[in-house]
């Protein structure tokens, strides 16, 4: 590359202000300061004709962007007069912008800024220079616009870092507040600094966390880092936390988890994975996190409970470990709708489960078995159990049970003969 040594060796006349990229004279230095104010403004005209994207900022952005603009021509006119290779440039240049400038502009566009500014110099390095100057001010331009652009990297950089670290911070305690089941203002304002306020369609998964305790330190935020990945290629909204041998996702904007949950079911460690219920939005989500993290508790109860299951699947098995909010279930989703029903729904399958056998059924009831048969498939139209099917005939079995045992006992008890 052409340098400023060579440059210089062959001037002659006033005193010459020494950089490492150009050598300008004191008139030059002198045009560059008279004219900074115009150059500022050229340059915020060529952004604003050339980038869509400028024009749709907020006013409050724009300004600014001004602000920058002015600022690395103001700062360049000093790098100029001090050309000391320590000399940083990032303060003179992005501190006069708040820091949550950078969510609003890229550094791609950062860039697109820079560029504009150079341009606009370097179109009018022919006035601005001093007779012999032009190409010394317009290598000055090119190196100092490259100190500009890593200035700028290392900004983005240095805000990416600190806004990952709070955003995992604050991650996590939203993750513990869903699983808390708490729904306060705190929640909602956290919630939108992460951009989860307008986030619908939540459904929380739990399974084992793949990296158990005693593992390297930092596996948690490998394990978090690795399926955001994933879910970001499938264009679904993540939380997650790591609560030793425990994973937790909240899923949001997907109305099929459970097949989400089968895409990233390889991050989980070994045993079931269990889905809560899809809720609205975050702040109905600790029902959701509830019943999983029973679901999860209770699965082993289960074994042939396939890898992803729902925590509806597992009701009888969240009973039995005491869940009062699956008995409230189970018995509003069976026992109460066939009671409910009329027809002898509920005798026939009370009677159904104690005999095993259609044409049994239809002897003690003293019906023809077509009749049985009608009524085992209205009752799977009211209650969603196909009671010829073991796993419904379990989970209605169950159900049954506890809803005998909610009502009064005098009402409860008869003989199906």
């Amino acid at each position: 590359m052409w340098r400023l040594d060579n440059y210089a060796s062959t001037m002659t006349g006033s005193q010459r202000v020494q950089t490492t990229a150009a050598s300008v004279s004191d008139e030059t230095l002198r045009r560059l300061v008279s004219d900074a104010g115009t150059l500022s403004t050229t340059a915020i005209g060529l952004i604003e004709a050339s980038h869509a994207w400028f024009r749709e900022l907020a006013p409050e952005d724009r300004s600014w962007v001004g602000l920058v603009a002015q600022a690395g021509i103001g700062s360049f006119i000093a790098w100029l007069r001090d050309p000391s290779p320590t000399k940083v440039v990032q303060a003179d240049v992005f501190g006069t912008a708040p820091r949550e400038l950078t969510r609003s502009i890229s550094l791609s566009r950062t860039l697109d800024l820079v560029r504009s500014v150079v341009d606009v110099v370097e179109e009018d390095a022919g006035a601005l220079a001093a007779p012999g100057d032009e190409q010394a001010l317009r290598e000055a331009v090119l190196r100092y616009s490259r100190e500009i652009a890593f200035a700028a990297a290392q900004v983005y950089a240095q805000a990416a870092e600190t806004r990952g670290a709070w955003d995992a911070r604050l991650e996590a305690l939203v993750v513990d507040a869903v699983l808390r089941g708490e729904a306060d203002d705190s929640l909602r304002s956290r919630a939108a600094a992460l951009g989860w306020d307008a986030v619908h369609h939540v459904t929380v998964v739990a399974g084992a966390n793949p990296r158990v305790a005693g593992g390297p330190r930092g596996d948690s935020t490998s394990t978090i880092d690795t399926l955001r990945k994933a879910a970001d290629q499938h264009s679904v909204e993540l939380l997650a936390g790591v609560q030793g041998r425990r994973l937790v996702l909240i899923l949001g904007d997907t109305s099929q988890p459970a097949q989400v949950a089968d895409l990233l079911a390889a991050h989980f460690g070994d045993g079931p994975i269990v889905l809560g219920p899809t809720v609205p939005h975050l702040f109905a989500a600790g029902r959701s996190a509830r019943a999983a993290l029973s679901g999860l508790g209770a699965a082993r109860a289960w074994p042939q409970a396939p890898r992803v299951v729902s925590a509806a699947a597992l009701l009888p098995e969240r009973v039995l470990a005491g869940d009062d909010h699956a008995r409230r279930a189970l018995v509003d989703r069976v026992h109460r709708p066939l009671a409910e029903a009329g027809g002898a729904l509920l005798l026939t399958a009370e009677t159904y489960l104690a005999e095993a056998t259609l044409e049994h059924t239809a002897r003690v009831l003293f019906v023809h078995p077509n009749t049985v048969r009608y009524r085992l498939t209205r009752i799977a139209q009211v209650c969603g159990l196909d009671l010829t099917d073991p796993r419904a005939a379990y989970t209605a079995q169950v159900a049954l049970a506890l809803g005998r045992l909610a009502v009064p006992q005098a009402a409860s008890w008869r003989s199906p003969r």
